[in-house]
């Protein structure tokens, strides 16, 4: 008896001392439960006012389908060569025209010299060696595989030699009469050699003037970009680009019609030396030939016998 009644006396206490433990808990748990609440709910709130603002901020529908068929307008240039020529300034135009008909002069002139020179070479060698096998100005005039600058040679010479037959009578006029020849026949080698040239003074004027005439184009072509830049009062890329790629190209053009009349000049310059050398070969055989009939006095005899 006295055990049970013990333990009911003691029961109620327990009791309570449960209660205050969970109070104690409950008091715990209170403020971490209401400031994870507070900031869901300000999280919501953020949220919320997140999504008022993007509505409000956001285009209407009509606008916005506006805005995404005027983007492709802005990038509908033409940037192919041809596109941009049409599209460019009306200096830069002309500055193009001016490039490419200069390009297309100095093909010509390649074309036009390579069939000039290279059988004017061949001719030229052909005939020295046959000035170089003649016995006498006479054997070389006679003969028909000698033809071109080797048989304008001959004429001059026979021609000094006609105007001077009766000098041979005067002391040292075997001499005079050389130097006569010599003369005449270099006049004709100068002239033929002025020939040679013809059309590389193109291909200099093209090969060092053409880079700065595209550069001039490129010039004015930024300058007007820069204008419309101004004037559009944008930075926009697509705006900007189309005019600069403009204007490039005539730097480009320039570099193309340059290029090539340098490379081409040059070689003409080489083929030219050695036609050169080829035709005053030709001039020293025909001298040598004079100078050997003056000696023999056989050129002199056929003068004074077509004379006669």
């Amino acid at each position: 008896m006295n055990m049970i009644d013990t333990d009911d006396r003691f029961q109620p206490s327990k009791m309570h001392h449960y209660l205050s433990r969970w109070v104690l808990i409950m008091a715990m748990l209170l403020p971490i439960l209401a400031h994870s609440s507070t900031s869901t709910a300000a999280l919501t709130g953020k949220e919320e006012l997140v999504d008022e603002q993007l509505k409000v901020r956001a285009p209407p529908s009509s606008k916005l389908a506006a805005l995404q068929k005027s983007k492709p307008l802005a990038l509908t240039h033409d940037l192919s060569p041809r596109g941009m020529f049409h599209s460019a300034d009306w200096v830069v135009k002309t500055v193009m025209l001016g490039l490419a008909i200069a390009s297309l002069l100095t093909w010509s002139v390649l074309l036009a010299k390579s069939f000039e020179l290279v059988p004017l070479k061949r001719l030229l060698k052909n005939s020295l060696n046959h000035l170089n096998t003649a016995h006498s100005l006479n054997d070389a005039k006679n003969n028909p595989d000698i033809n071109g600058a080797a048989r304008e040679f001959i004429a001059a010479a026979e021609a000094e030699l006609r105007l001077s037959k009766d000098l041979t009578k005067h002391e040292d006029g075997k001499t005079g009469i050389k130097e006569r020849v010599a003369s005449s026949v270099s006049r004709v080698h100068v002239t033929s050699s002025r020939n040679m040239l013809t059309g590389t003074g193109l291909l200099a004027t093209v090969g060092s003037v053409a880079p700065f005439v595209g550069l001039f184009g490129t010039v004015w072509g930024i300058m007007n970009s820069f204008i419309g830049i101004a004037q559009a009062n944008t930075t926009n890329l697509a705006v900007v680009a189309p005019g600069i790629a403009e204007a490039l190209l005539a730097t480009a053009l320039g570099l193309v019609a340059a290029i090539p009349a340098v490379v081409i000049y040059n070689h003409f310059t080489r083929q030219i030396a050695s036609a050169k050398a080829l035709s005053s070969d030709n001039a020293a055989a025909v001298l040598r030939l004079v100078s050997r009939d003056l000696d023999r006095g056989i050129n002199l005899q056929v003068v004074r016998r077509k004379m006669g």
